[in-house]
C-alpha cells in the first residue's frame, strides 16, 4: 500500500492483501496428518461439496488409484500420510482449473476459472479469495479456544482476559442476530454523536455539526466523510484517504445512478428507515433522494481532482485563498483525547480544497448529512448476515477484530513451532541469494547505485511469524481488563467493543511519547494470526505472518515446486518492495534517503514506466473501468520481481539437492515441475468478486487478482518456456517484457 505521509510521498509500509483474512483448524502445517483433515472438512461437510467426487473418493475404484498414487508418491521419500496428503491436495487444486481453456490463451482463467464454483460456503461482505479464505480457517481455531471449557495452565499471564473474551464470543454466539432488530442503544449513541432527524421529531440543525458527528463516527470504527488511517512510523498520527461514500456499493459519479447501486444501497437504507419506525414510503424516498443528491454533490467536488488526493493537493496550492481548513484541532479532541503530534511539515492534514468544499455542501444540507451518518452507524453495528447459519462464522470474525492481541498470544504459543519457522527461513535465504544475484547482475545498474543496492539487501532482517514486543502486547491485552462489560446486553457491549478496538488501533499515536522511534512498530507487526506478509521500509525488514503459512500458501508435505511458487513467491515480492519507487527513498538502516544516482534513477523511471502503461490497459470489464497503472505499480513491480527471484531460487535449491522431476510432483496432476510452480502462484490470487467488489477495489493499490496473475505471468519468459507459449500468442505477447528486477 501507499499513502501520502506528511509532507512525503513515501509509504514506509507494504500490505499484502486487504486486511480480510483458510481452510480449517489451523493448526501448524508441519504435520500432514493434521491438514488432511484441514482441507478435507474445511468446517463444513465437504460430501455436501458440489465437487465432492473430485476432492474425495468417492467409491472403490477412487480409492484404489489414491491409494496407487499415494504409493508412488511415496517412492519420494514421504511418509505414507504425506502422500496421500499431496493426491488430495492435488485433486483440490484439479477442481479450481478450467482446463477448456488453453493457458497461453488465459492463464488464470486455466487455473481458476472452476474455483467460483467450487469455494466452499461463507459470508463474506469482500470478495472471496483462495488466499483470504484461510480466515476462515483462523476463526475455526479460535472457536476451539473460545469454547474450551478447560482452564488454560497454572502460568498463564491472562486468566481474567481469557475468561472475558470467551464471555463476550459466547454473548455473540446467544445473541438474536438473525434479522437485525431495531436498538434503542443505537438510537442513543445516535442521539449523543449529532441526532438522527428521520426518527426524532427534536432534532434542530442549529447546533448539530457534520464534521464532529463525523470524527465520532471514527471512535466506533465507521466511515462517514472522514476515512482515517494510521500512519504506520513514528509518532504514529493519523492520515486520511477520501471517504467511501454509500454503503455496500461505493458510489462513483460514473456508477451512482446504476441499477446496481439504486437496488443496493437505497433497499439498504430503506429497510433501515423501515425498521427505526419511519413508515411513510414518501418520507422514505424523500430522505434517501436527499442523501443521494449530497452524495452526486460531494462527487463533484472530488472530480474536480480526478478522485485523487496528490491531484486536489495541488489543486488546494493553485487556487488562491485556500486556508488550511479549523476543525482539525476538534477532531484529534474528539478521536484522539486532544492527542497533539510534534511534525515537522505544515502540511499534516489532507486536501484543504476538499474539506472548504464539502463544508459548504454539508452546512447547506444538514439534514440528509445527519441521516446518512446515522444510517452509517447502524450500518457499523448490523452483522450483516445473509442466513442465521452464518452467525457462528461472524461471532469467529468480530472476535478476531476486537480482540486479536489476546488471541494472537494463544495461537502463536498453541500452533506455531520451529520447524514451520526453520523451513520458512530456509524459502527466505534462497530467495534473498536470488534477490542479491539479480542486483549484482542487472546491467542497467551504475556502479555507485548497485553498491548501495547491494548493502541495503544485506541488510535487510526477516522475520517469521510476527515481530515480538512483549511490553506492548503486554499492555494492550491488560487493556481488556478495563472494558465495560454489561451482563446481558450484547448491543450495548458490541458498541463498546468497536470502540475499544478504535482507542487500541490508535494506540501507538496515543502513546508515543511514551516509546521512541526504535522500539515502536506499527501494531500489524505485532501480529501472528493474520495473513499476510510485509515489508516495512522505515527498519528495512520482511515480515511473513503465522497466519498466512497455511494452503494455499504453504503445507509442509508439498514439492519445492508448490513451495516456491507460493510462499516463495509471497516472500519474494516483500523483498521487492525494498527496490521499488517508495523503497528508492529508504537506505540501508530504514532512513529517508534517495540513494540512487540521477542515471540509475532515469532508467528505473523508464522500466517504471512500462508496468504503468502495460496494467492501464487491461479493462476492469465488470465496471467498465481501466486498472490505474500508476496507483499499482509498486505491487505490479513486486509481483513480477517477486516471482522472478522465487523461480530462480527454486532451480537453486533443485540443483542443490540433485531434486529429480519425479520428486517435485503432485500425483494426479500433469504438470511439470516449472508448470508446476506457476499453477501454485496462479492459485493464490483464485477469486470471486461481485459487480460492487470491483468499485471497493478501484482504489486499492493492489491490482484486481485476475490482473495480477497474467500481468505477471506475461513478464516471466519462463512461464511461456513452461507452456510453451508462442510469441505472439495473449500469455507472449511480441511487446518487449516489462522487467526493473
Amino acid at each position: 500500500m501507499k499513502v501520502k505521509t506528511f509532507g512525503h510521498s513515501f509509504l514506509p509500509i507494504h500490505l499484502l492483501l486487504l486486511g480480510t483474512l483458510a481452510t480449517s483448524t489451523a493448526k501448524p502445517t508441519n504435520t500432514a496428518s493434521e491438514v488432511i483433515v484441514v482441507n478435507s472438512t474445511a468446517a463444513h461437510d465437504i460430501s455436501q461439496h458440489p465437487n465432492a467426487e473430485l476432492i474425495l473418493s468417492a467409491d472403490n475404484e477412487t480409492a484404489a488409484a489414491t491409494k496407487a498414487s499415494a504409493v508412488n508418491a511415496a517412492d519420494n521419500g514421504l511418509n505414507e500420510i504425506e502422500s496421500e496428503y499431496r493426491v488430495e491436495y492435488a485433486k483440490k487444486m484439479l477442481t479450481y482449473m478450467n482446463q477448456s481453456v488453453e493457458p497461453c490463451d488465459d492463464f488464470y482463467e486455466y487455473a481458476c476459472g472452476n474455483w467460483k464454483n467450487v469455494m466452499v460456503e461463507h459470508q463474506s461482505q469482500h470478495k472471496r479469495s483462495n488466499l483470504i479464505d484461510i480466515f476462515y480457517s483462523l476463526g475455526e481455531a479460535i472457536q476451539q479456544l473460545l469454547l474450551d471449557e478447560k482452564q488454560p495452565r497454572d502460568d498463564f499471564p491472562y486468566k481474567s482476559e481469557l475468561n472475558l473474551t470467551k464471555r463476550i464470543y459466547k454473548d455473540c454466539l446467544a445473541a438474536d442476530l438473525y434479522p437485525l432488530k431495531k436498538s434503542e442503544v443505537y438510537l442513543d449513541v445516535i442521539k449523543s454523536i449529532g441526532g438522527f432527524p428521520a426518527v426524532d421529531p427534536t432534532w434542530k440543525p442549529d447546533n448539530f455539526s457534520w464534521f464532529n458527528m463525523s470524527a465520532h463516527l471514527t471512535n466506533y470504527g465507521g466511515i462517514g466523510l472522514i476515512k482515517e488511517e494510521v500512519l504506520p512510523q513514528y509518532p504514529f498520527p493519523p492520515y486520511f484517504k477520501l471517504p467511501d461514500l454509500g454503503f455496500e456499493y461505493i458510489v462513483h459519479s460514473d456508477n451512482i445512478h446504476s441499477n446496481s447501486s439504486k437496488e443496493l444501497n437505497e433497499k439498504r437504507m430503506r429497510n433501515y428507515l423501515r425498521l427505526y419506525g419511519v413508515d411513510d414510503e414518501q418520507k422514505i424516498d424523500q430522505i434517501i433522494a436527499d442523501i443521494v443528491n449530497v452524495w452526486s454533490a460531494i462527487l463533484n467536488i472530488t472530480n474536480k481532482f480526478d478522485e485523487d488526493l496528490a491531484k486536489c493537493e495541488v489543486l488546494s496550492a493553485v487556487v488562491m485563498g485556500e486556508d488550511t481548513f479549523p476543525l482539525w484541532d476538534s477532531y484529534l479532541e474528539i478521536a484522539w483525547n486532544g492527542t497533539q503530534f510534534d511534525l515537522e511539515d505544515d502540511d499534516t492534514w489532507p486536501c484543504n480544497y476538499f474539506y472548504n468544499q464539502l463544508d459548504k455542501v454539508c452546512n447547506a444540507n444538514k439534514e440528509a448529512i445527519a441521516n446518512y451518518f446515522a444510517l452509517k452507524f447502524i450500518y457499523r453495528m448490523d452483522a450483516r448476515l445473509q442466513d442465521k447459519k452464518f452467525q457462528t462464522e461472524h461471532c469467529n470474525m468480530m472476535i478476531q477484530f476486537v480482540l486479536p492481541h489476546l488471541l494472537d498470544e494463544i495461537y502463536m504459543e498453541e500452533y506455531f513451532d520451529n520447524e514451520i519457522r526453520g523451513e520458512i527461513s530456509d524459502i527466505v535465504k534462497e530467495v534473498r541469494k536470488s534477490l542479491r544475484e539479480i542486483l549484482e547482475q542487472a546491467e542497467w545498474l551504475d556502479e555507485k547505485t548497485r553498491e548501495q543496492a547491494l548493502l541495503k539487501e544485506a541488510a535487510i532482517k526477516p522475520h517469521i511469524g510476527s515481530f515480538e514486543n512483549k511490553n506492548v502486547t503486554n499492555r494492550l491485552i491488560r487493556q481488556i481488563n478495563e472494558f465495560n462489560y454489561v451482563e446481558g446486553n450484547y448491543e450495548l457491549n458490541l458498541v463498546n467493543l468497536f470502540k475499544f478496538r478504535t482507542m487500541q488501533r490508535r494506540f501507538n499515536g496515543l502513546h508515543h511519547k511514551e516509546y521512541d522511534n526504535y522500539t515502536m512498530k506499527p501494531l500489524e507487526l505485532l501480529k501472528g494470526i493474520q495473513v499476510n506478509s510485509f515489508y516495512y521500509n522505515v527498519d528495512n525488514s520482511i515480515y511473513v505472518m503465522a497466519g498466512i503459512l497455511h494452503p494455499p500458501a504453504y503445507h509442509k508435505a508439498w514439492p519445492a515446486a508448490l513451495k516456491f511458487g507460493t510462499i516463495g513467491y509471497l516472500v519474494g515480492h516483500e523483498f521487492t518492495h525494498g527496490f521499488d519507487s517508495v523503497g528508492a527513498h529508504y537506505n540501508s538502516v530504514g532512513e529517508e534517503n534517495y540513494w540512487w544516482t540521477a542515471k540509475a534513477g532515469k532508467v528505473f523511471n523508464e522500466r517504471e514506466e512500462c508496468f504503468v502503461n502495460q496494467y492501464n490497459a487491461y479493462e476492469i470489464a465488470e465496471i467498465k473501468r481501466f486498472v490505474d497503472g500508476n496507483q499499482t505499480k509498486d505491487e505490479n513491480i513486486a509481483d513480477s520481481g517477486g516471482l522472478r527471484e522465487a523461480l530462480s531460487a527454486y532451480h537453486r535449491h533443485v540443483k542443490e539437492l540433485n531434486l529429480s522431476p519425479k520428486d517435485e510432483q503432485m500425483p494426479g496432476l500433469d504438470l511439470t515441475p516449472e508448470q508446476l510452480y506457476f499453477m501454485g502462484f496462479a492459485q493464490l490470487w483464485c477469486a470471486s468478486y461481485k459487480e460492487r467488489h470491483y468499485w471497493e477495489e478501484l482504489k486499492n493499490e493492489h491490482t484486481v487478482d485476475k490482473f495480477r496473475v497474467l500481468g505477471a505471468v506475461t513478464n516471466i519468459e519462463d512461464f511461456s518456456k513452461a507452456y510453451n507459449c508462442p510469441v505472439g500468442s495473449k500469455m507472449n505477447p511480441t511487446k518487449k517484457k516489462c522487467r526493473v528486477w
